[in-house]
């Protein structure tokens, strides 16, 4: 009888052949089940024969090391992922983990910007960088950035058949494969115009030296063939540090939170901002409001005459 250790592998193949699961979330479900699985080893067990009295222990081991409810919930989230691809699959006749909840998630309000920290970000973006070409591809990184919402995996990957034809919209290819279509501001039309024409001048040089220009928008010499998360990550401390915004509350995902909040603050419907997000599910998005609703609380505790004076 296998010991389940194959069941791993094959499970990590069918996420990603079926489900269109990312690179990133590949080797996070790698992680946290290989984790488990050493775990069962010590114990005398293994995946294949674990019952769900071990996958409880192994949760209390996991919370007797301090971790956190969702470092915890993501693991049993793997657990039970793993057992209902082996159940489907007739690996085994029983899913241990079935009945198991998570121990839930702290509710935690994303970290966000406020619109004159986006400005100043913006403004950062158009004079830093070593040479002209440089300012014209921050500028786009960061008007697209801004004005879509999109992840950071998204942004840097993106094919430059995604930004031709209408100039108004692009294409984003998201989690699992999905597509999705997505407004852009007068702005950052311009930026990706400028970009663009200085790729397509590129593309043209490079196919009369008889190479072949990059499928990406957003190019680079390393193995990805594109601007990797790594470096655009870097790329928006730095321009944090010109723009005069504390590095420590700038990443690429803050960028998405304050897309989210700004727009809901400014009457947006929750349904179109999930659909601009590419969230599968309205919950997912519902936690902006929890943010809108802090700042407008914050407002009347700063700003209202019976408020002043009192906790």
């Amino acid at each position: 009888m296998s010991d389940g250790t194959t069941w791993i592998s094959a499970f990590l193949e069918a996420q990603a052949a079926e489900q269109g699961a990312t690179e990133n979330t590949l080797m996070a479900y790698a992680r946290d089940l290989g984790d488990f699985q050493e775990w069962l080893s010590r114990a005398g067990h293994n995946v294949a024969n674990a019952s769900q009295l071990d996958v409880e222990n192994y949760l209390i081991h996991c919370e007797a090391q301090g971790l956190a409810k969702s470092t915890r919930a993501r693991r049993l989230s793997a657990i039970k992922q793993l057992y209902r691809f082996a159940f489907e699959d007739r690996l085994r006749a029983d899913n241990p983990a079935i009945r198991l909840k998570g121990p839930g998630r702290d509710q935690r309000l994303p970290k966000t910007l406020t619109e004159e920290e986006v400005d100043r970000l913006l403004d950062a973006a158009r004079s830093h960088g070593r040479n002209a070409r440089d300012r014209l591809r921050n500028t786009c990184l960061m008007e697209l950035l801004y004005a879509t919402g999109m992840r950071v995996t998204e942004l840097v990957s993106l094919p430059v058949t995604a930004a031709r034809g209408d100039p108004r919209m692009l294409l984003i290819r998201g989690k699992g494969g999905k597509e999705r279509m997505v407004p852009l501001s007068s702005p950052a039309r311009v930026a990706l115009a400028a970009w663009l024409k200085d790729h397509d001048d590129r593309a043209d040089a490079a196919r009369a030296k008889g190479a072949s220009p990059s499928p990406y928008l957003f190019a680079s010499a390393g193995k990805l063939g594109h601007l990797t998360r790594h470096r655009f990550y870097g790329l928006i401390k730095e321009l944090a540090v010109a723009g005069g915004v504390s590095p420590a509350r700038v990443t690429p995902h803050t960028l998405r939170h304050a897309f989210a909040t700004h727009l809901l603050a400014n009457g947006a419907d929750l349904r179109a901002i999930q659909t601009l997000l590419g969230h599968a599910d309205v919950a997912t998005t519902e936690i902006y409001t929890h943010v809108l609703e802090e700042r407008l609380k914050a407002l009347v505790l700063e700003h209202h005459p019976l408020a002043k004076g009192s906790d």
